[in-house]
């Protein structure tokens, strides 16, 4: 990267095909999800952790996937701001939240780390200023089964929100980057929110039908074709299949 990093986008997850279902690699899927969208070239060892170079609305960004375990990519963050003299204010993570429900979003600047060991390591290297973008992935119902959960792949019955959620994040994150959060964030709703369905307009009662002789069989309705799901479109419904998509797929599958 020439120049000054304007910003760094960190996905949090862990290294290793083991992982890469998990809802704790959320993060790592939601910058993955941003590469296939603005064509960021091939992933390279940088910072303890995978970099590429990204242009967003004629600006160079860096994203960044450390490979240092979830408990120390703050070793990964605080390289990478080193490097490029850039303030932690300059850093936006994307991580999992249980304290969300599934498909939800929002953004928050500073604060603790409520117990995410990824973010209690950043903030440990670089302070508590920075961003982060909280992908709600629902809580399992006890404290005590938090750690299964997270380090569980998605069910099938996720494909619905995960796909879309990924997908919309990455194509608002313009709005992320310049400050307008709110957008950013309006963006992600309005996609994951379900439009209402149109009102038909009332029909008259169906006249009765005629009588059937006994010995006649009434014919079979054919059965209306389902439409596609909206997350088949956002895992390869478009123009070309992304290697994020390729990836849902095969971890649904495999569930």
């Amino acid at each position: 990267m020439n120049g000054r990093a304007m910003k760094v986008l960190v996905g949090l997850g862990n290294p290793g095909q083991k992982y890469e279902g998990n809802r704790h690699n959320i993060g790592f899927m939601a910058v993955d999800a941003i590469a296939d969208r603005y064509g960021a070239p091939q992933w390279r060892k940088r910072f303890q952790g995978l970099a590429a170079e990204v242009d967003i609305d004629r600006a160079r960004y860096l994203l960044l996937k450390p490979m240092t375990y979830m408990n120390e990519s703050g070793r990964a963050v605080g390289e990478a701001i080193r490097f490029y003299k850039i303030s932690p204010a300059d850093v936006i993570v994307f991580h999992d939240e249980i304290d969300l429900e599934p498909g939800k979003l929002r953004v928050k600047f500073g604060g603790g780390h409520a117990g995410h060991n990824g973010l209690k390591s950043i903030s440990a290297h670089i302070g508590n200023d920075y961003q982060r973008v909280r992908l709600g992935v629902g809580h399992p119902g006890h404290r005590d089964a938090v750690a299964h959960y997270v380090l569980h792949d998605f069910s099938r019955a996720d494909r619905d929100w995960l796909a879309p959620l990924l997908d919309a994040a990455a194509k608002s994150v313009g709005h992320l980057v310049t400050g307008e959060d709110a957008r950013f964030m309006n963006a992600v709703a309005r996609v994951m929110r379900p439009a209402p369905a149109p009102q038909a307009a009332a029909k008259p009662p169906p006249k009765p039908a005629a009588p059937q002789p006994a010995s006649e069989k009434p014919e079979k309705t054919a059965e209306k074709p389902l439409e596609p799901a909206m997350a088949e479109a956002a895992l390869g419904g478009d123009r070309h299949e992304t290697s994020l998509g390729a990836k849902l797929k095969a971890w649904f599958k495999r569930g």
